[in-house]
């Protein structure tokens, strides 16, 4: 896969060192300029790891008084799928989460109320 993300705000140099490798260099930089840095040499380990690994969530509902009632909607054809959240502190209203594409829930069927 490929990503793509603009790092014009900050001023800083990024360069391409052989096949493997980024360098991210900044002239004469404070204290808050170097944390600007470091920043977006994570940001760019991260976007690495997300094409070439991807990236996990595991995400739990709990709740202490509520009982939170959640409901996952698979896509029929080529729609993503939607997760419905009821009863969300007690509220009516329903909040619904559409899924990005490629992304998937899945309900745990080994843990109670999870």
């Amino acid at each position: 896969g490929s990503l793509e993300r603009s790092f014009d705000h900050i001023r800083c140099v990024i360069e391409v060192t052989g096949k493997r490798g980024v360098m991210v260099s900044m002239f004469s930089a404070d204290r808050r300029q170097l944390a600007c840095l470091r920043t977006v040499s994570t940001h760019i380990e991260n976007m690495v790891t997300g094409v070439t690994r991807g990236f996990l969530f595991k995400l739990r509902m709990a709740y202490s008084h509520f009982p939170i009632n959640v409901d996952i909607e698979s896509g029929k054809g080529g729609e993503a799928q939607r997760v419905e959240i009821r009863n969300f502190l007690g509220q009516k209203r329903l909040r619904v989460v559409v899924m990005e594409p490629g992304v998937s829930a899945i309900r745990s069927e080994d843990v109670k109320d999870q």
